[in-house]
């Protein structure tokens, strides 16, 4: 008599039989079922043949099979005995499986655990591969999860207050990122064959053992019954080599740069997907202060380390074995803040868009610091909006962050109206705020439906105002400057712009630099045109517009004496300052001896005549065309970018003199980075406003030169555009005002449409056509 096992006695004993014959039926079928299925065999030629994909795939991405490995491939391909070959691939490949998939005939998947060595690297990328028995000849993807794999972050969803949805255990224990390789020469899917090979690729954050529960299968209801489908394989991730970095800036002082990493295969490092704070995860570029470290696996890498437009960028291959130091020399091929002129980027967020809202909710202000020291702007407006409003509206103080390094580099922050009541109607920028909290509100939804009375109550605290990212419902199709298409004002840039300028001293500037350059200017030239003073001021809108770097765009504003947060908002606000990419400069811009933004930037002349314009310009190009920029659409991104105004495919652009939104002057400039001295003279016939540009890569403010005495009043098609305007964009912003504020805003416009007019009486029949 066969003996019976102790827990088989139990269960014979306590199951009534009809269900103990049912089970045991069932088990003898699944045995039988298991045991008597065979997988048919294998031909030689479509399995040589994807084991050629894999040796090119694994040499690619950094991890060749061994020479002996390739030889014995070789060996097998080249027997006659088809299925002996066959078995000799197999024989050789297996050593390197982690996971065997089997698919039964019923698509039903279930994995076991290969003979490969779960050894990983610290920060790095080990490849394994998976074997796949398909006995079904599914051609569906295989999918491969696992609960330690993933994001460590939430994206933001732009919602004022997040919800907690990702824990610190959960954080802790997504330690991997796991993934098959499917690009080419590998396949998205399932070829079909019996057996076949794919590559598995498992990234590790930590060093130490850390378990893992894999699961594989070829879509929903596929897995196998009782967890087959999973493993728990526990693995060993060697540490990885602390190098520390040493970046030293053009006078040898230690300074913070941006690191690009990537190895052979392009992987960057470290990997995106387990970055956290100060490393965004939506950046290939980490920032690093001098003596700092950033862990790498053994291997070769190629580094490429920047700080922003004004420096030479550098690209090294190195080596890495060991614990190791590297040293980087930082070349500036330009210094404005030399001549007195301080880059500043007025609108940055640590909050929204690309940044996470969990595990917080945005970054921190210690997170925000290296990428603005990294990018060597001087100035930084962190604007606290909608997104995690609540959160990160503690970080305001009306003061300069603590961070700060007093006359050098300084990070305020201050308030975005966007995600607010008013926001259809135009985001607003407000800088040099006291107080964050507009009278009698407590929550966001308490704010005024319009632009005009939060303007206001921002001036009343002595605040520099503008709209920002300007173009944003101002599209249009032609690429005339100006032109007179109109737009719908139907976005979030400067659309009440068009009202707000017509009540004196509600608005200071409108944003240039994030958006198509022809919708931002278009509307500046035209109420320039019509005899109003409001600036322009660059921005970049990080991460929202662009989530590359922070100072894509930018202003350069002349300070006198040292540097102060309210000495540079106040430069914009009188309009010493040009907007750049920080790749072109229009420094010292003078008409006749009067530099923009001094002396209310007025010119008086007796009567018509020539005025002589100087300027210091320089711009630095690469020797080769970028033709992915200079061939893109003026909407494209970059929107303002130096290469755009490159002439045919010489390393030089041409310098602009605008005379009331026409130009009238033209100099071409080397763009070899050497500043050069430039002057024209220009005929002044009747009042105007003179400005000078690159475009659509450097734009100054206008200097205004009143002949007599009289108002500019350029151009009867520019102020019946704004009066246009201002009807055009009563249509698309009255529906959205609250009622009990309708009655105010239905008077300012009329207003704007009042001024308008006044001033389309005293407009001469002259035009700028």
């Amino acid at each position: 008599m066969t003996a019976v096992p102790l827990r088989w006695t139990f269960f014979v004993r306590s199951v009534p039989p009809a269900i103990l014959f049912l089970a045991l039926t069932l088990g003898l079928r699944a045995q039988e079922h298991v045991h008597t299925t065979t997988a048919e065999p294998v031909p030689l030629q479509p399995l040589a043949q994807q084991v050629r994909r894999l040796e090119t795939a694994l040499a690619y991405l950094g991890q060749p099979l061994p020479a002996a490995d390739r030889r014995a491939f070789d060996e097998a391909i080249a027997m006659s005995d088809g299925p002996a070959a066959v078995s000799r691939l197999q024989q050789v490949l297996d050593r390197y499986v982690l996971a065997t998939v089997h698919i039964n005939p019923e698509s039903r998947v279930k994995v076991g655990q290969g003979a490969a060595r779960p050894e990983l690297l610290q920060g790095g990328t080990r490849l394994f591969l998976v074997k796949v028995v398909n006995e079904a000849g599914v051609t569906a993807p295989l999918a491969v999860q696992s609960p330690n794999s993933g994001r460590v972050f939430v994206p933001s969803r732009g919602v004022p207050e997040a919800p907690k949805e990702l824990t610190e255990v959960q954080v802790r224990e997504r330690w991997a990122d796991i993934s098959l390789y499917t690009a080419s020469p590998m396949r998205p899917r399932l070829s079909g064959l019996g057996v076949e090979y794919l590559i598995l690729q498992i990234y590790s954050r930590d060093r130490g053992q850390r378990s893992a529960v894999l699961s594989f299968n070829v879509g929903q209801g596929t897995q196998d019954i009782g967890f087959r489908n999973d493993i728990d394989i526990l693995f060993t991730a060697a540490p990885a080599h602390p190098v520390r970095l040493r970046v030293v800036d053009e006078r040898g002082e230690p300074t913070t740069a941006a690191f690009l990493v990537k190895d052979d295969a392009e992987r960057i490092y470290p990997t995106a997907s387990k970055r956290l704070a100060p490393d965004f995860y939506f950046q290939p570029q980490v920032y690093r202060a001098d003596g700092q470290t950033i862990d790498l696996p053994s291997g070769a890498f190629t580094l490429t380390v920047s700080r922003g437009p004004e420096y030479v960028p550098q690209t090294r291959r190195l080596t890495l074995a060991g614990p190791d130091e590297w040293l980087f020399r930082l070349a500036r091929w330009i210094d404005p803040s030399r001549y007195g002129w301080f880059s500043g980027d007025h609108h940055i967020h640590s909050a929204g868009c690309s940044h996470y809202q969990n595990p917080t909710e945005g970054v921190m202000p210690e997170d925000m610091w290296p990428q603005i020291a990294g990018e060597a702007l001087n100035v930084a407006s962190v604007l606290t909006w909608g997104p995690s409003y609540y959160f990160q509206k503690q970080f305001f103080s009306g003061n300069d962050h603590s961070l700060s390094k007093s006359g050098q580099r300084l990070m305020h922050y201050d308030l975005e109206i966007s995600g607010f009541p008013s926001s259809h109607a135009g985001h607003l920028v407000l800088l040099g705020l006291k107080d964050q909290d507009y009278p009698g509100t407590k929550r966001l939804e308490d704010w005024p439906t319009w632009t005009l009375p939060v303007l206001r109550w921002a001036k009343a605290q002595g605040a520099v105002v503008g709209f920002a990212h300007s173009g944003w419902g101002l599209e249009v199709r032609s690429r005339d400057l100006p032109n007179y298409e109109m737009p719908a004002f139907d976005g979030i840039g400067a659309n009440e712009f068009i009202v707000d300028v017509t009540h004196p001293g509600a608005v200071d500037f409108i944003s240039a630099g994030d958006t198509p350059h022809i919708w931002e200017l278009n509307i500046w030239y035209h109420t320039l045109n019509a005899g109003f003073r409001t600036r322009i001021s660059g921005e970049t809108d990080f991460p929202c517009i662009t989530d590359d770097r922070v100072g894509l765009a930018r202003s350069y504003a002349k300070v006198d004496g040292t540097l102060t947060y309210r000495k540079w908002i106040d430069a914009v606000q009188a309009g010493r300052n040009y907007v750049s990419d920080g790749k072109s400069h229009l420094m010292d811009f003078t008409v006749n001896g009067v530099e923009g933004g001094t002396r209310d930037s007025e010119v008086q002349l007796d009567r018509s005549g020539r005025v002589k314009v100087t300027m210091k310009a320089a711009a630095n190009l690469e020797a080769s065309p970028n033709d992915a920029v200079r061939n893109a659409a003026y909407n494209a991104n970059p929107y303002w970018d130096l290469e755009r105004a490159r002439i045919g495919i010489r390393r030089e652009v041409a310098v602009e003199v605008v005379v009331n939104g026409a130009v009238v002057a033209t100099q071409p400039l080397i763009a070899d980075g050497t500043i050069r001295d430039l002057t024209f003279d220009i005929p002044i016939e009747r009042s105007s406003w003179i400005a000078a540009r690159i475009l659509a890569a450097a734009h100054t403010n206008p200097v205004f030169a009143l002949v007599g005495g009289k108002p500019i009043r350029a151009s009867r098609e520019s102020v019946q555009w704004c009066l246009t305007a201002v009807n055009q964009c009563w249509t698309q912003k009255s529906p959205k005002i609250r009622a009990a504020e309708l009655d105010a805003a239905r008077q300012a416009y009329d207003h704007a449409r009042q001024v308008y007019a006044q001033r389309l009486a005293e407009t001469p029949g002259t035009t700028v056509r």
